[in-house]
């Protein structure tokens, strides 16, 4: 399949779009009125999201002309054959890219479901895949009993676009613009910009309404990689999980990486015990010891 960096020819518009099922563009609406909607929400100019129950995903939506890009694609074939019902619901134009944000099962193990698509992803997202997809696989499958027999018939498919650190793609004449802004939530995350609209996909970067997920995470570095992406923040942030955010949400997310990482140092080099260092953190005390241990572990040199 031929890649769509930049250069794209214009398709016919076959989007022949049927009806929206709301439009509420940024910033005429209250985050706090959506926190619970599981509809597509058009957030701005043929940008849209989807809040699902299963893990309390976000999944994005943006349309070009004739074609459209999807950023991530759930947790399972299931999932996304009920993702792509419901872009029908949106319109009619093809998926012709999908945007994976991270190697985690949750976000590409649909992408089998979009076989015209390009796939894109950082270069380590492919990697894992192909390395340790399976052991991904056998993981949910031990964890989700209820979607093992989907798992078990799946293909994993990896990205087969790839990039290092910046590249601007088009879906149907409209450019956006995938970024790796450093380690995070993975040693894979990218953000997917749409630059005409201001909106910005984040991925497992953000993560909003429960703790962040720490355990393939580089705690020393996130606070790091937030701060970059904060400086590209001018409208809605999509996290990967919860609800839609903000520039002070994304604030408040980095004041929170920003404590794991200094109560972690502060700890490693004796200024308190580990009850205080449980105290200290962002999180409620069952959810702050792993985000405590990864960050010692990274510390002590165990984590590349």
């Amino acid at each position: 399949m031929p890649s769509r960096v930049v250069a794209l020819s214009v398709v016919d518009d076959i989007c022949g779009s049927v009806p929206r099922r709301r439009s509420l563009r940024w910033p005429g609406y209250d985050l706090r009125a959506m926190s619970d909607d599981t509809d597509w929400i058009e957030i701005a100019d043929r940008v849209f999201t989807r809040r699902y129950a299963f893990l309390d995903q976000q999944i994005g939506l943006v349309l070009g002309d004739g074609e459209a890009l999807v950023v991530d694609t759930r947790s399972s074939p299931v999932h996304g054959r009920e993702l792509a019902g419901d872009l029908a619901r949106v319109t009619k134009a093809p998926v012709r890219i999908v945007v994976d944000t991270h190697w985690h099962w949750d976000h590409v193990f649909g992408n089998s479901e979009f076989p015209l698509a390009d796939i894109w992803g950082h270069r380590r997202c492919r990697a894992h895949l192909l390395e340790h997809g399976e052991e991904e696989r056998l993981e949910t499958i031990e964890s989700m009993p209820d979607l093992a027999d989907d798992l078990r018939a799946m293909t994993i498919v990896p990205p087969d676009h790839v990039f290092d650190d910046l590249v601007t793609i088009e879906v149907g004449g409209r450019s956006i613009e995938l970024r790796h802004l450093g380690r995070g939530h993975t040693d894979a995350d990218i953000v997917a910009i749409v630059p005409d609209a201001g909106v910005l996909f984040a991925g497992d970067l953000l993560e909003a309404d429960a703790t962040p997920y720490f355990g393939d995470g580089y705690p020393l570095d996130w606070p790091g990689t937030v701060e970059r992406l904060l400086d590209l923040v001018t409208g809605p942030v999509l996290p990967g999980h919860g609800s839609l955010g903000d520039r002070a949400f994304v604030e408040s997310q980095l004041a929170d990486f920003r404590t794991v990482a200094a109560t972690a140092r502060a700890l490693h080099a004796g200024e308190f015990d580990r009850q205080a260092a449980i105290a200290a953190m962002p999180y409620p005390k069952a959810a702050a010891e792993g985000p405590l241990d990864r960050a010692l572990a990274q510390l002590r040199g165990e984590i590349d």
